[in-house]
């Protein structure tokens, strides 16, 4: 399949999300210059903006020429909407790349890009060998005075501390190799922390076995495209729906500011795939709402009528919400958007509009509506 200038992932038919095209057009880009491939890069991911793997390819495509500036771009561009441990980690490589020539100021950089990534993906399953690696660098770290060993010591304690209460893969040799570290460090004080851990650990692990079977359900390769009501779609909307189930039933008991980033996070995965689908965006925002963060929400509404643009029951959703806060200007603005040119006088959209209109400026404003 030819491209010329990196047009879209168009099949039969023009359809732009025809995943056999865009996987084709992926391929063909890993043998081009980035000069060319760049334009392909680009047009996939206008059409698939949460495909970590294409991202991945674009910025390793740079990351090859040694493009530096280019490199930082795209990571800007794209990790906070792609929380995939493989993009994270091609990013953590990078940054250690990047400043390891520059002594303490490097050292110092690096530090941050492992705490500004775990603290996005430290909870992901298949995060344990980042908070391994995070550990060793923090080991490795140079010190000469005792004060600065004893700080040293104090911060491998607190993250090998936040590591064992995650439930990851490598949760077990993460606990293995705490209680090395505490007794190497001091054989009494190790005794009561680990004591204190020792229970806190076996939560971990007892909830990666089962949140293994919900995360083994999923495939991590799928491209988001809207709904095409295959068995195979329907099959992956149902393995998130449970695994945000089980994220919401904090198995873990842990504390509910905790858990509640852990559930966020489990939502934003899950919209990587399933972008298009209003049913999960509301469910988000809703979410949201009950916790009492109604600026969460309506934040959850704006991204997801950026990507589905034209969803009229997440206009609907999103108006009756900042309508019910006492947002009216920001509720009126969207009924106004459900108003299309073609809307009659008895459409839902003008019959919606004119009884908020009422609620919220009396009968003389709906009345002098114009609608159509």
């Amino acid at each position: 399949m030819k491209n010329s200038g990196g047009g879209a992932a168009h099949g039969d038919g023009g359809d732009i999300y025809n995943v056999r095209a865009a996987e084709i057009l992926a391929n063909e880009a890993l043998l081009l210059p980035i000069n060319e491939a760049a334009p392909i890069y680009e047009n996939l991911l206008a059409t698939f903006p949460t495909a970590a793997k294409y991202w991945k390819q674009y910025v390793e495509a740079y990351m090859a020429t040694n493009n530096d500036e280019a490199a930082k771009q795209i990571f800007s561009r794209c990790l906070l909407n792609c929380l995939h441990i493989s993009l994270w980690r091609c990013y953590i490589n990078f940054i250690r790349r990047i400043n390891d020539k520059r002594g303490s100021e490097g050292l110092d950089e690096t530090k941050k890009a492992f705490d500004f990534m775990l603290n996005y993906v430290g909870n992901d399953a298949a995060s344990g060998p980042v908070w391994m690696e995070y550990i060793n660098f923090l080991k490795s770290m140079p010190v000469v005075t005792p004060h600065e060993e004893s700080h040293r010591m104090t911060t491998v304690r607190k993250v090998y501390q936040k590591a064992i209460l995650v439930p990851t893969n490598h949760v077990e040799q993460l606990w293995k190799d705490y209680e090395n570290f505490e007794n190497s460090v001091s054989r009494t004080l190790a005794k009561g922390l680990l004591s204190e851990y020792q229970p806190k650990f076996n939560s971990a692990k007892a909830v990666y076995r089962e949140r293994k079977k919900y995360i083994d359900d999923i495939d991590w390769n799928v491209l988001a495209t809207p709904p095409t009501g295959s068995y195979k779609e329907e099959q992956q909307c149902m393995a998130w729906k449970r695994l945000l189930v089980f994220e919401k039933g904090n198995p873990q008991r842990i504390d509910a500011t905790t858990a509640n980033r852990r559930i966020t996070f489990t939502y934003e995965q899950c919209l990587m795939y399933l972008y298009h689908h209003p049913d999960i965006w509301y469910d988000y925002a809703m979410w949201h709402v009950k916790n009492g963060s109604m600026d969460s929400a309506s934040k959850i509404f704006q991204r997801a009528l950026k990507a589905i643009h034209d969803s009229e029951v997440l206009k609907y959703a999103f108006a009756e919400m900042e309508e019910s806060r006492g947002a009216i200007q920001t509720a009126k603005t969207v009924y106004e958007s459900l108003l299309g040119e073609n809307a009659s006088e008895t459409s839902l959209a003008n019959i919606q509009f004119i009884r908020f209109l009422r609620r919220t400026e009396g009968t003389e404003a709906a009345r002098g509506t114009k609608c159509f």
